[in-house]
């Protein structure tokens, strides 16, 4: 591994992020577990950064790829694509949005990016609205409008962006305040933000449950509430579900269902687990806010008919194995049992999320301080142990990412609660 590691290191970006003082090899996976190439097994509860979202190596997922990659690999979006169309079409029925249209991309990033030009088109704006402690991807534009400074390295950006509160429950001047209160005192700042802007804003865009932040959200019903501010001013929504789609949260199919009062956002962007590994990212708009541009596009690797193989057979797989409700259930029971477990740690601050959505936020015993030295010693002392997980956060928080495939048993959800305590308690 160290041969691997120097050939890495002699050739990539130093800003190329590893896990761990002795990074580790994956080689393969089945079920919820991975091995390395030293020949270790490890419980996976963080799916590859939330995308391996079903299975490692589930077979109707494999097959799909092989037969369509025995047929034709690839066209580009110049020609009929049955896979394609097929998957847009039930991505458009299941995302709420009437009248809904799909654009497919190879990420989550590139959706975002595709999401922001569409608003701004839209609109004849290039003002966005975003929330603070926020992540969007790593192209320049959705560099330019991430909240989060850890993952922002240029302030410089084609959009005027304008950050609002309201993504984080429980830090921040509004914390002490009653839910209620919280979501008021939100909208008034939004509605102050948009006092104070210049011409016309695009759009808002927001995570339903921040991920990269540390699985921070709001209240249930605060996004509602933003959104008839928005209207008043004919600002679109985009909800960024890269993270949060597919019932992952177990309680709904997409994030923005909870905040499902003033009806769905007039965009969604998805990517990450509909492709259980194989890069797929989307766009789903109303077809007014999608058929916007005036000028000719294609996309030569979004919509790739080995992809769309792949998300069809995933998305066909996790629906009628009802994933959502096996992360409710499995994911309600993990929450509980890792909350037991943290009740008893000083240096644990907080167990939050959804479904399986976890997060477990840890400070410095007495304080509200982040333990960054923390996080870290407990990444190592896990994966000693056989579980893998991942890290997040912002300038004021160190959060421990909890987020399994969703077919998660319980026995291996004890399993891996199990390892977890251990690591803990070790540091």
């Amino acid at each position: 591994m160290t041969d691997l590691y120097d050939r890495h290191r002699a050739v990539m970006p130093e800003w190329l992020s590893l896990y761990y003082q002795q990074p580790i090899e994956l080689t393969h996976g089945e079920g919820r577990y991975v091995w390395g190439a030293d020949g270790r097994k490890y419980l996976d509860f963080f799916g590859g950064i939330l995308t391996t979202m079903t299975a490692h190596a589930l077979p109707e997922v494999t097959k799909a790829v092989s037969e369509q990659a025995g047929r034709i690999i690839h066209s580009s979006t110049l020609y009929l694509n049955r896979p394609m169309v097929e998957l847009a079409e039930r991505v458009a029925a299941l995302s709420g949005i009437p009248d809904a249209r799909v654009f497919f991309t190879t990420s989550g990033t590139e959706a975002n990016d595709a999401a922001l030009l569409l608003a701004t088109a839209h609109r004849r704006a290039n003002q966005i609205v975003a929330m603070r402690n926020s992540y969007h991807g790593r192209s320049f534009t959705t560099v330019g409008i991430t909240g989060n400074q850890s993952w922002s390295p240029t302030s410089l950006s084609p959009l005027q962006t304008l950050y609002v509160h309201g993504g984080v429950r429980n830090r921040g001047p509004y914390a002490s305040l009653s839910d209620a209160e919280f979501t008021a005192a939100c909208v008034a700042d939004l509605r102050d933000m948009l006092g104070q802007a210049r011409g016309e804003v695009a759009a808002l865009i927001a995570e339903p449950i921040q991920g990269v932040g540390g699985f921070t959200s709001p209240p249930d019903g605060l996004y509602a509430a933003f959104r008839e501010v928005l209207a008043e001013h004919g600002i679109l929504w985009i909800s960024d579900e890269v993270q949060t789609g597919w019932g992952r949260t177990g309680e709904h199919f997409w994030g923005w269902q909870a905040h499902a009062r003033s009806g769905p956002p007039d965009m969604l962007t998805f990517a990450k687990g509909i492709g259980n590994g194989m890069s797929i990212g989307g766009v789903v708009a109303r077809a007014e806010v999608m058929n916007s541009l005036d000028s000719r596009s294609i996309s030569t690797f979004g919509g790739s008919p080995v992809t769309m193989a792949a998300g069809l057979a995933n998305l066909t797989y996790l629906l009628e194995h009802d994933l959502q409700g096996n992360a409710r259930r499995v994911g309600g029971l993990l929450i509980e049992r890792l909350r037991a477990i943290c009740a008893q740690l000083p240096g644990v601050r907080e167990v939050r999320g959804r479904g399986l959505m976890i997060g477990i936020e840890l400070v410095e015993p007495g304080t509200d301080e982040p333990d960054r030295r923390a996080v870290a010693a407990v990444l190592e002392a896990a994966r000693e142990g056989g579980l893998l997980i991942g890290l997040g956060g912002a300038h004021s928080t160190s959060v421990l990412r909890l987020t399994p495939p969703l077919s998660l048993t319980v026995a291996e959800a004890e399993e891996g609660a199990a390892i977890l305590e251990q690591a803990l308690r070790s540091v």
